[in-house]
Order: C-alpha cells, then structure tokens, then sequence
C-alpha cells in the first residue's frame, strides 16, 4: 500500500475558561534529566523575623511551591525564544530611565 503523508500547519492557543485562577509566582527553580526539564514555580514572601533567624542559622529560605511544570527537553530552545522575543517587546515598550544628573568637576568616563 501506499502511505501519503500529509502536512498540516496549524496554531496552538490556549484555550482558557472564565474562572481560570492566575497563580502568582516570583521565584522559579530549574532542575533537568537526560529527558526533561522541571520548572517549579514559589512565591518568596517578606521573611517574617523568626524566618530570618532560622535563615541565618541553615541558609535556607523556604516557599511555597505554586506550580510544577514539566517540559520535554524538544521545546525548551522554542521556550527560551519565545521570552527572549517578549523581553525584547517588553523592553521596547518600557520607558527609558532616567539619567543620573550631571556632576560638574567630575570627569565622565
């Protein structure tokens, strides 16, 4: 018999329900094996005292993981693209900082 391939280009977009929560996360760690990648996703909040003691004393500051994702190692050059691309956007879009005024009698280098 004779197979044909056929090739079909097509969009991925999520779709998203109305009530789908948004997690918040500011603290993303990063581990792999031979096949994949683990992202896990914390929210570090302000260290109460007795967290900074213990801190202090182990070196270790604790947060609640928010979210796990795991990818297969195929798709993490798209994904490191694709938040190169939207940093690139985002930055554009950004306004520029304010320059340090200028102090007379010092040379600028």
């Amino acid at each position: 018999m004779n197979e044909t391939t056929r090739q079909v280009n097509f969009t991925i977009v999520p779709e998203e329900a109305p009530d789908e929560p948004r997690v918040y996360a500011n603290f993303c760690g990063i581990a792999h094996t031979p096949f994949d990648f683990t992202l896990t996703f914390c929210e570090v909040l302000p260290l109460s005292e007795e967290a900074v003691r213990n801190a202090q004393a182990d070196r270790i500051v604790r947060a609640p993981v928010r979210a796990r994702v795991v990818l297969p190692v195929q798709s993490i050059p798209a994904l490191i693209g694709a938040l190169q691309e939207h940093l690139r956007v985002y930055a554009e879009n950004q306004p520029a900082p304010p320059l340090p005024p200028a102090e007379p009698h010092k040379p600028v280098h």
